[in-house]
């Protein structure tokens, strides 16, 4: 059967009544692993308590008021002539809005393009014309982009504004919810359906697209099961949601009733939403809990009701976690992954016990393995490839045939990082693959000389890479943050003695390199180090 619009529906008087229900009393959408399934359910669930708090606006919605909202903006898109497997773009920092946009999008079966807001307009044309995109939401604080974009892509058609001051090209966000309808939308949508394009985190070189299915993003139950979630958490979403990260944040509050708060993250409006809000369990980079303990209103906050942080994204130095568990919450969880695979690994406070420098081990439907280089299986705490797959993994990049094959080979996903797993199934990581350095003939592994140097006092960050070398084809080179941009110390000298207390002679930085930062970093978190090599190669 086909509705008035041409989109394909299922049939039977029952299966229509249920896609019909109104936000007001929603029904149990069918059960398959689709997007928009989440929110109907977490509606019917959870109802009129509170769902997200904005933490920009200080608008509240709760679980009924999202799914109405979202009802609302899917059929004023539906109005406005967008149909099944049509391309959206959107532009939206972390506010109340997002989850409409994903959840709208999903319910319809369109298919987005979360923008990356810290890409050059120039960057996001291309995006946008290369999807070929029908249509763009932005924030008005984004408008300077949103410009560029309707002047430059003709076959974006609708274009739509959130906040004050919409342009009088753009129809307002809220006047688009206003006047239409607040039915469930009616659109078959199947779990291997496209449900959004995103972005590689593009630490070796520019970012790759790929296509996430409903059936991907649905499926992201396990890893929050394994931090405990539970509808009495208040969960606070720092990482920006134009990535999966953040996107996962938003639908597990959903899927287990938590209150959510969405914020840009800002060390200082972080600690005061954690003491206000009585925040339990958020997800953040090192690099952000960093800058959360040197932030000088710290100690004036209470940070009690905190169970848990939660951190990925980047090699994370032993002392820097030591401090975090001391100063601001006990309970750290860290999880292992990658754009392409999703998670694959998490570990809990009583993991850490074990194991304290493992990331955990396999999340329930995941699998792992690691591999040697002729692509036999690694013994017991060998270094080889981590090699993984989950219901969460893609299978492919978009028109990139030649990365795809070497990243997605027999529907395992090769990720690039070298690890090892112990006897009782610990994951630790020991580097990238692309990070390891050959000099003279020995390998070394970045990773290891950064743990050294980040150990140092007056450091704040480092990154050590390759740069070639005539005599010794590559010479390990860093380049470090100190605590203080204008302190001296520590100095190349001082890195160096250090160093060789820590480090076999040739693991030490031959070149040293000094920043006021921050480090080039990716929006998970991790070092672009292709960045640092182009700047540095010619520097000496």
């Amino acid at each position: 059967m086909t509705n008035e619009n041409g989109d394909e529906t299922m049939n039977g008087h029952d299966t229509q009544d249920a896609l019909r229900a109104t936000t007001r009393e929603p029904r149990r959408a069918l059960g398959r692993m689709v997007v928009g399934s989440i929110l109907t359910s977490a509606a019917l669930n959870f109802r009129d308590r509170e769902a997200f708090l904005c933490a920009g606006t200080g608008r509240r919605v709760t679980f009924r008021q999202a799914n109405e909202r979202c009802n609302r903006l899917a059929n004023g898109l539906t109005d406005a002539g967008l149909r099944k497997a049509d391309v959206v773009a959107f532009l939206c920092n972390n506010r109340s809005e997002l989850p409409e946009i994903y959840f709208a999008l999903a319910k319809l079966g369109l298919v987005g393009i979360p923008l990356n807001y810290r890409l050059a307009p120039a960057e996001i044309i291309a995006l946008v014309t290369e999807m070929d995109a029908k249509a763009l939401i932005f924030a008005t604080r984004f408008l300077w982009a949103a410009q560029q974009v309707k002047e430059t892509v003709p076959n974006i058609a609708h274009l739509v504004a959130i906040g004050d001051d919409a342009p009088p090209w753009a129809q307002p966000y809220e006047q688009l919810l206003s006047s239409a309808s607040a039915d469930e939308p009616q659109v078959d949508v199947e779990e291997a359906d496209p449900f959004y394009f995103n972005l590689t985190s593009g630490t070796t070189g520019l970012p790759k697209s790929y296509t996430l299915t409903h059936y991907n993003n649905a499926t992201i139950g396990p890893m929050f099961a394994s931090y405990d979630a539970t509808s009495r958490d208040t969960f606070l979403t720092i990482f920006p949601a134009f990535g999966r990260v953040g996107y996962a944040w938003i639908a597990a509050g959903l899927m287990f009733g938590a209150r959510n708060i969405l914020m840009d993250f800002d060390a200082g409006e972080a600690l005061r939403i954690i003491d206000t809000e009585r925040v339990t369990l958020f997800n953040a980079v090192p690099t952000m809990g960093a800058m959360l303990l040197a932030e000088p209103s710290r100690p004036s906050r209470d940070l009690s009701s905190l169970r848990g942080i939660v951190f990925a994204g980047s090699t994370f130095p032993t002392q820097l976690r030591e401090r975090i568990a001391r100063e601001l919450c006990p309970h750290i969880y860290e999880y292992y992954g990658m754009q392409e695979s999703g998670a694959l690994t998490v570990s809990t406070p009583a993991h850490r016990e074990l194991h304290p420098s493992s990331v955990g081990v396999p999340i329930p439907f995941a699998e792992l393995r690691i591999e040697r280089s002729d692509g036999s299986l690694a013994a017991p705490d060998e270094p080889g490839e981590i090699v993984g797959r989950s219901p969460a993994s893609v299978t492919q990049y978009f028109r990139n045939p030649e990365k795809s094959a070497e990243t997605f080979r027999d529907g395992w996903v090769h990720t690039g990082d070298i690890g090892s797993m112990t006897e009782d199934g610990f994951l630790y990581v020991r580097g990238r693959l692309k990070d390891m350095i050959i000099t003279g003939g020995q390998n070394v592994h970045a990773a290891e000389v950064e743990d050294a140097i980040l150990s140092m006092e007056d450091v704040a960050d480092c990154a050590v890479f390759a740069l070639p070398d005539e005599f010794w084809g590559e010479r390990v080179s860093a380049v470090i943050v100190r605590t203080s941009p204008s302190g001296a110390t520590p100095s190349a000298e001082d890195v160096e003695q250090f160093c060789r207390q820590k480090l076999a002679g040739f693991k030490i930085p031959r070149v040293i390199y000094f920043d006021e930062g921050p480090l080039p970093r990716t929006p998970t978190g991790k070092v672009q180090k292709f960045l640092l090599v182009e700047r540095f190669r010619t520097s000496r």
